[in-house]
């Protein structure tokens, strides 16, 4: 049985299923499947196709009022809810609209003004599910599920190719990886964990035989103002950054929970890693001076 490494593009990542202990022909239809089921979720809440489920929910939140969604849908609005209280706010699928102040190709940085006209149309808070569907109380409000989406894809990935009788692999969908299970020998599979001061180093070696693991950081969008590093996760309440880090890692046992976490932890900024702490959660961060902390084995610099 040989090793199958089943590569796509796909959520605008460079995406693997990596699958062993499968005859060839079993993990290549396991794989295909896998990688279906990533596709059918990217379609169905792209904010980039005007035809999917995620558009047509988003047009009736740019007037206001309330809409069907079917249980899929629901469930992930209702755990984005759930991670904004836990948050505190600070994992909010209603901020994308902050998108139009910052523009993270140029080097300036929005007015408090233009910040000020967004924000009353952010905030979880103004969103309300019911048993009919979602309603949205301000007219010019909109989901982003950027947050969510890959992880989701991961873990329903991951659930398929276990489904199809897979047991030793992972999915690893642009850096957002759920483990299938150990390797065909039992032992774990060992994911880099880069440094976003160089991405050439490492920052950690993490060993999973299962659950997923999840990064969050400004590797690669960011804007420089004055010396200072601007980065493209943005704090809902403020509609800023907050200073404090540059890498949050997460391992838990769903890819979904993990990414939520990291983001969260992100946005709070020097906030973020006492609030990892009191969760109980494995964890590698680096601050934005290049400091590395976590509950896990770090690599030391050369």
């Amino acid at each position: 049985m040989d090793d199958l490494r089943h590569e796509f593009f796909a959520m605008g990542s460079d995406c693997i299923i990596c699958l062993q202990g499968c005859s060839s022909s079993a993990a290549q239809a396991t794989a295909r499947s896998a990688e279906a089921e990533v596709r059918r979720i990217e379609l169905k809440f792209s904010r980039y196709r005007t035809d999917s489920e995620l558009s047509r929910i988003n047009a009736v939140a740019a007037v206001g009022g309330e809409t069907t969604v079917d249980a899929e849908t629901r469930g992930l609005i209702d755990f984005a809810q759930a991670c904004h209280r836990r948050s505190d706010g600070a994992f909010d699928i209603t901020s994308g609209l902050l998108r139009a102040a910052w523009d993270f190709k140029g080097a300036s940085l929005p007015t408090q003004s233009v910040l000020d006209g967004l924000l009353p149309r952010i905030g979880m808070g103004k969103v309300k599910l019911s048993d009919q569907g979602v309603a949205f109380a301000h007219a010019g409000m909109e989901l982003d599920l950027g947050g969510l989406g890959k992880e989701y894809a991961a873990d329903r990935a991951a659930e398929i190719c276990a489904d199809l009788g897979a047991e030793h692999g992972f999915v690893d969908l642009g850096g957002d990886i759920r483990v299938v299970g150990p390797q065909l020998d039992g032992q774990p599979w060992r994911i880099g964990i880069r440094d976003p001061l160089d991405p050439a180093l490492l920052v950690a070696e993490v060993e999973l035989h299962s659950g997923a693991l999840a990064t969050s950081g400004d590797y690669e969008r960011f804007i420089e103002v004055d010396g200072r590093r601007y980065c493209h996760i943005l704090d809902p309440r403020t509609g800023w950054p907050r200073a404090g880090l540059s890498s949050v890692t997460v391992i838990t046992d769903r890819c979904l929970v993990a990414g939520s976490l990291a983001t969260s932890a992100m946005v709070m900024g020097a906030d973020g890693p006492a609030w990892l702490q009191n969760l109980g959660v494995r964890h590698i961060l680096v601050d934005d001076h290049g400091v590395r902390t976590g509950t896990e084995p770090l690599i030391l610099r050369p």
